[in-house]
């Protein structure tokens, strides 16, 4: 009965499941983990700090921004230069513009400092920053990027205006070395809206983590799938062989018994019997005038 299933068309149907099957399997595995990993990371991001990295530590000693180190708080101290405008920010659904400032260290170099946030259109200067010498805690953030959230990529911005808080985009506008990283400030002066810090890049459950979730779905599924049409085929299978064995050949029926077509054609024929009968009998002189001929 189940002998098929050592015939060459099986022997590659099994194959391609026995691949198939563990492939999805891993594939979905692989990207629930990777779901795991978004919500643990989201969970660091955003759980209360311990007491040691809750302390302001130097900016130095942060460098580079990565995982473990976006929002930590940092301290440095220098003199504010150059200032920008960051327009088209919001904060609490509202619309605005940051107040971004640049702090030259002791090192020649500077950080970029937002120093919070006001609302409306930027325009002007803003608030002026502190003169003399400062020294600034506030929350490490890494540099933006043109795919960040909320950033002014378009370009075509006036003077005094940035749309990407960057090294990249300072380097042309300042004469001066500049850290590839930025702070905002936990308290504004002048009237400015503190800014929050924001969660490191890929740690939120965003459209990608989501994203993986549902291919663990179609992964798993695909694994079903396919154990189930190995199934449908084997059981049609199984059932064409026991019909084979009972003699319940679909479309027998159809089919007519030995020797009926002959008959059946003979029979379909118009006056076959009326046309043999019809033939003249030459043996009795049916031959019109016949007789008065041999006379």
């Amino acid at each position: 009965m189940h002998r098929f299933l050592l015939t060459p068309r099986w022997w590659g149907i099994n194959l391609f499941v026995v691949l198939a099957v563990p492939f999805c399997v891993f594939m979905g595995s692989w990207q629930l983990g990777r779901f795991e990993d978004r919500v643990d990371s989201h969970r660091e991001a955003t759980a209360p700090r311990p007491a040691a990295e809750s302390a302001a530590a130097p900016l130095e000693s942060l460098l580079p921004v990565d995982k473990a180190t976006s929002g930590r708080t940092a301290s440095v101290s220098g003199t504010y230069a150059d200032q920008f405008l960051v327009p088209e920010r919001k904060l609490d659904g509202k619309s605005g513009y940051y107040v971004l400032t640049l702090l030259r260290t002791d090192t020649g170099k500077a950080v970029p400092v937002v120093r919070g946030w006001l609302p409306g259109t930027a325009s002007g200067k803003g608030p002026a920053a502190p003169s003399g010498r400062v020294t600034v805690t506030g929350a490490l953030q890494a540099s933006e990027n043109s795919t960040s959230r909320g950033v002014h990529a378009v370009g075509g911005l006036p003077a005094g205006q940035l749309g990407v808080i960057a090294a990249a985009s300072l380097v042309n506008l300042v004469p001066y070395e500049l850290y590839d990283a930025w702070l905002t400030l936990p308290v504004g002066g002048g009237g400015l809206t503190p800014v929050p810090a924001s969660a490191p890049a890929g740690t939120g459950l965003d459209l990608k983590a989501f994203q993986n979730l549902g291919y663990t779905g179609e992964w798993f599924v695909f694994a079903a799938f396919v154990v189930f049409m190995w199934v449908r085929l084997y059981r049609r299978e199984v059932e064409a062989l026991r019909d084979a064995e009972f003699g319940l050949v679909p479309g027998a029926d159809a089919v007519p018994p030995a020797g009926a077509g002959a008959d059946a054609g003979a029979d379909a024929v118009p006056g076959a019997d009326a046309g043999a009968a019809a033939v003249p009998d030459t043996d009795a002189g049916a031959v019109p005038g016949g007789g008065a001929a041999r006379g």
